[in-house]
């Protein structure tokens, strides 16, 4: 592989939901001040994508890999950080600045009902993205790539003129991978792409990214809390909890050889087919809030191996002692406890 395409420098991003002004008003101390409520969606994580690979970023609901994803894209501005596109600088420019990097970078959504226009057809949902970014592009051209690239999804080319309504999930899945595809894009963000599908046509969804990867030398963010799909589609996984990141590493290291006891967790989790009984780790207590974020380890209030440390001081993502390459955000790990 070649050096990072995308590279993602302490990385923040909350949201803030105090309401209006009356709403922040609070009493205390003698005094009546302004209060600001935030939900820490995404603290301080950093990570590099390089060419051609598929980095799988993984987790529970509500832990910030969509947010994430959309923040690298530049849907959210970042509270705090930077994400540089081969070696620019691009969280901080406008959405006219950012115009050549919207046709390099294109994002697959997770809810292909929601993320089609009902209003357009398959044909003026394809042709849109090309015209705008290409200006001169002829009549012809037009109808020859649209040609090309629903036959590469697996969708008939002549039912372009037909409407959202009329497709399966499935289907309407493909003309979004189509709708990214159709102006040639180099890295694409796919935000939980089967999560809304059925089991059968998952596969289906799956080999088509894994083909198009192929043919065209694309590079992924691939946003998904299902672990089972990740192990055929990605080559590095990084797992996040709570808008932190836990443990970063190669595909077969991470399933060989978890080190983070929140991993150990998930991937105890996998149903297995074989029929050999795997020990599910239950997890005590519930997921806190990221509106009050728990002090030094985020996960400590979960986690049997927490110590005094864990409660007070945040952890690094540090390599481990193997030659995996593996990088993970943990005191025990780090102090040989775990």
């Amino acid at each position: 592989m070649n050096g990072p395409i995308v590279e993602i420098d302490n990385l923040v991003k909350y949201f803030d939901i105090s309401g209006g002004f009356l709403e922040q008003l609070q009493f205390k101390s003698g005094k009546i001040q302004l209060h600001k409520t935030e939900v820490k969606a995404v603290n301080g994580v950093s990570l590099e994508i390089a060419q051609g690979e598929t980095l799988a970023v993984v987790g529970e609901s509500g832990c910030g890999k969509s947010t994430l994803a959309r923040t690298v894209m530049g849907l959210y501005p970042p509270t705090s950080g930077s994400v540089v596109y081969r070696g620019e600088r691009i969280d901080t420019l406008s959405a006219r600045q950012m115009l050549p990097y919207r046709q390099r970078m294109q994002m697959i959504f997770q809810d292909p009902y929601a993320s089609l226009n009902p209003r357009k057809s398959v044909r003026q949902t394809l042709e849109e993205p090309l015209r705008f970014h290409r200006k001169k592009i002829t009549a012809v051209e037009v109808d020859e790539r649209l040609s090309e690239v629903m036959e590469q999804v697996g969708v008939n080319p002549a039912w372009r003129h037909r409407f959202p309504h009329e497709f399966s999930g499935g289907q309407r899945q493909r003309i979004a991978i189509a709708r990214a595809l159709v102006i040639d894009p180099e890295f694409i963000v796919a935000d939980e792409p089967v999560s809304a599908l059925d089991v059968s046509i998952q596969a289906q969804i799956l080999n088509l990214l894994m083909d198009a990867q192929d043919q065209r030398g694309l590079t992924y963010l691939f946003i998904t809390h299902d672990l089972s799909v990740v192990r055929h589609v990605a080559t590095r996984v990084a797992v996040m909890y709570l808008g932190t990141l836990c443990e970063l590493a190669s595909t077969g290291g991470l399933y060989a050889t978890p080190y983070h006891p929140y991993t150990r967790a998930l991937l105890s989790a996998i149903p297995r087919v074989d029929g050999k009984k795997r020990k599910h780790i239950k997890l005590p207590g519930e997921i806190p809030t990221p509106i009050n974020l728990p002090s030094g380890c985020v996960f400590h209030g979960r986690c049997i191996h927490a110590d005094d440390r864990c409660k007070r001081e945040i952890p690094q993502l540090l390599s481990v002692s193997d030659s995996s390459g593996t990088r993970v955000a943990c005191h025990g790990i780090a102090e040989g406890r775990i």
